[in-house]
């Protein structure tokens, strides 16, 4: 069993941070956590005394990280908290038990922007699945976090609770920047409108719906209908092909107009 070696980043809060499992029983929660620790960008994992002591290897486990065997490769085994706790400077508990004594309990938003100005070296510390922390294990940390959940069912799995203590505690760091998922399109000019609102208008009269002598709302109407949806360049290129469609059409018979909205 392995003891901590300090981080050459620990000028870095994110790679400061330590996730600590203790008695894992199921080799799939401990990939899935890894998972959840990658995808907020933290790298330290720590099991206490897990169940199987092949647990990191097995494939279950690999199967689970899911493209995060990294830190698998990375985590150490320990064979009792204050092990796994050494080097930190605030271990936070994760506990939906209630207790008669202990640290003081938080919900993880409001506190944890609060611990990430402080420049603390920071161990998020999860219990079994089935019976989560011992008491003696909550009372080694600093503060308990409790995830609100619904009153009537507050059962969170374990690599579920993982990503939500990973995501706040990335919040509170500052977060990472969302990429477009789709092209920038640019959105057209009011030239651009003004030259569709024109087009429809010739086509309009052209299949009937439109009498150019009563015209009453209908293109004002159309007007703030384009505005409102704010037309990317695109948009307009599709609705000036609609136009020219309804153009290339047969003129209504004697058309005389058929809208009747004011």
């Amino acid at each position: 069993m392995s003891t901590y070696l300090p981080d050459p980043c620990l000028c870095d809060p994110a790679a400061a941070t330590r996730f600590v499992l203790v008695g894992t029983s199921h080799p799939g929660n401990v990939g899935a956590a890894a998972r959840a620790m990658k995808v907020m960008g933290f790298r330290q994992l720590v099991l206490v005394s897990p169940r199987h002591a092949d647990v990191l290897v097995q494939e279950e486990t690999v199967a689970m990280a899911s493209g995060a065997a990294d830190i698998l490769v990375r985590a150490r085994i320990a064979g009792t908290l204050a092990e796994a706790l050494d080097g930190v400077t605030h271990a936070c508990a994760t506990a939906m038990v209630s207790r008669d004594f202990g640290p003081p309990t938080h919900a993880p938003r409001p506190f944890l922007p609060t611990l990430a100005q402080r420049g603390e070296r920071v161990a998020f510390v999860f219990g079994p699945e089935r019976y989560g922390l011992a008491n003696e294990d909550v009372y080694r940390c600093h503060s308990v976090l409790s995830i609100p959940t619904a009153p009537d069912y507050g059962s969170l799995n374990l690599a579920q609770a993982v990503q939500v203590i990973a995501y706040e505690w990335r919040q509170a760091l500052g977060g990472f920047e969302v990429h477009p998922r789709t092209a920038v399109t640019g959105r057209a000019d009011a030239r651009a409108v003004q030259g569709v609102l024109s087009h429809w208008e010739q086509a309009l009269v052209h299949i009937g719906f439109l009498d150019p002598s009563a015209p009453k709302k209908l293109l004002p109407r159309l007007n703030q209908l384009f505005n409102r949806a704010e037309l990317t360049e695109e948009e307009v290129h599709i609705l000036r092909g609609i136009a020219r469609a309804m153009l290339r059409t047969r003129a209504a018979p004697g058309s005389g107009g058929t809208h009747e909205s004011p």
